[in-house]
């Protein structure tokens, strides 16, 4: 069975900085928000509904980053394919609320924040979609001895 997803890398820039918007997940991994397509809609509403209703953040889509592709066990459906739609996305208001029936927590993190976060409690195929949003930002993150091994 087939799943299609779509979410977004959410950012924000205040005082030169420049900020991720993260989730803690029911398995208290970090990852990006993302949901479930529903009929009849596109890629881009799909990842504008998710990440609003996930986060309580509104953002406008600013360009494709990548499409991922992996398997998972649902427990009522058995072996799942996931496809995830992901885009760039430029936070344009609303306040952090995660949705706690779905995730944790949501928080905004600094660059190295979200670098660490990914790398030691986050999934790896999301580590090709946060470079792509970094190099689309023009955002080099200094990697340490143990990333570069």
């Amino acid at each position: 069975m087939k799943e299609i997803s779509a979410g977004g890398v959410v950012y924000k820039k205040e005082m030169g900085a420049c900020f991720i918007l993260m989730i803690e997940d029911r398995y208290s991994r970090w990852t990006l928000p993302k949901g479930k397509k529903e009929p009849g809609e596109t890629d881009e509403e799909t990842a504008l509904r998710e990440i609003l209703e996930e986060t309580g953040v509104e953002g406008k889509i600013e360009q494709p980053l990548e499409t991922v592709f992996y398997r998972y066990f649902h427990p009522s459906c058995g072996e799942m394919e996931k496809e995830v739609r992901y885009f760039l996305v430029k936070a344009e208001g609303g306040e952090t609320v995660p949705q706690l029936s779905e995730i944790s927590g949501v928080a905004w993190l600094c660059l190295q924040q979200v670098w660490e976060k990914q790398r030691t409690r986050g999934y790896e195929n999301n580590l090709s979609v946060i470079n792509k949003a970094f190099a689309c930002l023009e955002i080099k993150v200094e990697e340490s001895e143990e990333d570069q091994q």
